[in-house]
């Protein structure tokens, strides 16, 4: 099993999600997060004073899956969430020892 988290544009989270079910991911998790990269930033005005604003907003994506889900699971995430621009985000994959249900005790792919 695999854990895969995407960091993606927020306004791109809904295409992701949709993508995802379409392919039969059944659930996922969604944190708002701030982030530094090589995106930068910007300025903005506020009460006439500029000021850099150096983290931008984006959603971290995690999803648990069985290994033979991986590719087709990152690849659905970079069609859906990708618009060629600097600052689309990252996909980072990590192996998963094991995943137990709490409701059921299920382990393993059975839990997912």
């Amino acid at each position: 099993m695999k854990k895969i988290e995407a960091i993606i544009r927020p306004f791109r989270i809904d295409d992701v999600r949709e993508a995802l079910a379409e392919i039969g991911l059944k659930g996922m998790t969604l944190t708002e997060v701030k982030g530094d990269g090589r995106q930068k930033g910007h300025t903005e005005l506020y009460r006439g004073s500029e000021y850099q604003i150096d983290f931008l907003p984006k959603i971290k994506l995690e999803v648990v899956v069985a290994d033979k889900m991986v590719d087709k699971v990152v690849e659905t995430i970079v069609k859906a969430a990708k618009t060629g621009q600097v600052g689309d985000g990252k996909i980072f994959v990590y192996p998963v020892e094991d995943v137990i249900r709490v409701r059921t005790g299920e382990s393993g792919e059975d839990a997912l």
